[in-house]
């Protein structure tokens, strides 16, 4: 059975929801997980993991402070310890995209982690499609 680890950011509570349908498609696949807002989460939790998911909201076409403040506090526990460890991201964004979620994937990649599958956005509140793509990519993270 695989340990995924779903680290989120959310204020409005759209990624959020994006969270919560990752988890639930990684459960219904049969990984054991642990989803941790990211003021919570710590270098630890993502050694530990099998796989990590990772999801923002945009701001000023970036990522939230706290997913930042994650990586500040976080970047060289990381480093060096997960090479290859599959990773996949999600985000909600205004109108700018998926700017903030392409910042967190060039901070994961230089961490050593490999990206696994395409990332999953969604405009302002997710849609009934963008959550069953959440589902969908927590299923599949959850298989590797």
């Amino acid at each position: 059975m695989s340990k995924v680890l779903i680290i989120y950011s959310s204020l409005s509570g759209n990624t959020e929801k994006m969270a919560k349908a990752v988890q639930e498609g990684a459960v219904k696949a049969g990984a054991t997980v642990i989803m941790k807002k990211a003021p919570e989460a710590t270098a630890q939790d993502v050694i530990d993991a099998d796989a990590v998911i990772m999801g923002t909201p945009n701001f000023s076409s970036y990522m939230s402070g706290m997913m930042k403040d994650f990586f500040d506090r976080n970047l060289f526990g990381i480093r060096g310890k997960c090479d290859g460890k599959p990773y996949a991201t999600f985000g909600s964004y205004g109108g700018g995209g998926l700017a903030a979620v392409e910042s967190l994937n060039k901070i994961i990649d230089g961490l050593g982690l490999k990206k696994a599958f395409e990332s999953v956005g969604a405009q302002r509140e997710p849609s009934t499609e963008a959550l069953s793509e959440c589902k969908a990519l927590g299923g599949k993270m959850a298989l590797l």
